[in-house]
């Protein structure tokens, strides 16, 4: 049975959260974020790792965070400390287990035995986790994707550019492969946090390409990653336009319509309907 993907949630800032700082697990929940990693791998210290795993059991167990999704970042079943992760969080009540550097399918299948009913995400950050992007968008448990683009720099020599030119080639292979599955896909993150605009630069590209959001490291980068990631006002405003058109021209036999000077068909009307139901998806986020 395939993993449920909710493609109209809303994914559009999803920050990564040490799981071994209480401070900022209480914060959390008034953040305006999408999504929130709980991490308990890169962004815990090795001697902390026991600690933040009962932590972040505890506060999930006693602590709401309103309609943002839950997502727990675990460490690798090849360290010390991943199959205790899983076994913390097999019932856990969140929306996905993060699984760091999948680079094939077999390494959903070892955390999927282990834990049997909560949906899989999949980081994306080795050389040869990119090269199997379509077979792990493919696994029946997965339900997302994201980019780890820092380690991927790491492993493959890229230099950092702001047009993330030697990341483009995974970037799209990802991309590709979580549509093809039906699959939730989320961009890397932007290190300079304090950088506004190099980061809405960022942003914009990764919208533009398709993702459905983006990882951050900061809550300041969070205001920016919603605004870029949610259908603008002018979009909406074409979109009902588009389909008031449609229907009209539909009324009259004709089966394409005119707006602003540009053909209306079939699909373009469904990319109308799916920019509303988007943006009623994120006003709903926010009462």
């Amino acid at each position: 049975m395939s993993a449920p993907t909710d493609r109209l949630r809303p994914y559009r800032s999803v920050l990564y959260l040490p799981a071994s700082r209480e401070r900022a697990l209480e914060k959390a929940a008034g953040l305006a974020a999408d999504a929130i990693i709980f991490d308990l791998e890169d962004a815990v210290a090795v001697e902390e790792k026991a600690r933040a795993r009962e932590l972040l059991r505890r506060t999930l167990a006693e602590r709401g965070y309103g309609a943002r999704a839950r997502i727990v970042r675990v460490n690798g079943l090849d360290t010390d400390w991943g199959e205790a992760d899983l076994a913390a969080f097999r019932d856990a009540d969140v929306e996905a287990i993060l699984v760091p550097k999948v680079s094939a399918p077999e390494d959903l299948d070892a955390v999927a035995r282990l834990v049997p009913r909560i949906p899989l995400w999949a980081m994306m950050e080795t050389a040869r986790g990119i090269l199997a992007a379509a077979a792990i968008a493919a696994h029946p448990r997965l339900a997302g994707m994201v980019m780890g683009t820092n380690d991927l720099a790491r492993e493959i020599g890229g230099r950092f550019r702001p047009d993330r030119l030697p990341m483009q080639a995974a970037l799209g292979l990802c991309l590709l492969a979580a549509r093809a599955h039906g699959r939730v896909i989320v961009d890397g993150v932007y290190n300079a946090f304090r950088d506004a605009e190099g980061l809405r630069a960022e942003c914009e590209q990764g919208r533009d390409m398709g993702f459905d959001g983006k990882t951050l490291i900061h809550p300041d980068q969070i205001a920016t990653a919603n605004a870029v990631f949610a259908p603008s006002a002018a979009e909406i405003d074409l979109a009902r336009r588009q389909i008031d058109a449609f229907e009209a021209a539909r009324r009259e036999g004709q089966g394409v319509a005119v707006v602003d000077g540009r053909i209306v068909e079939n699909l373009h009307v469904e990319i109308a309907r799916q920019t509303l139901a988007r943006a009623e998806a994120i006003a709903r986020m926010a009462q």
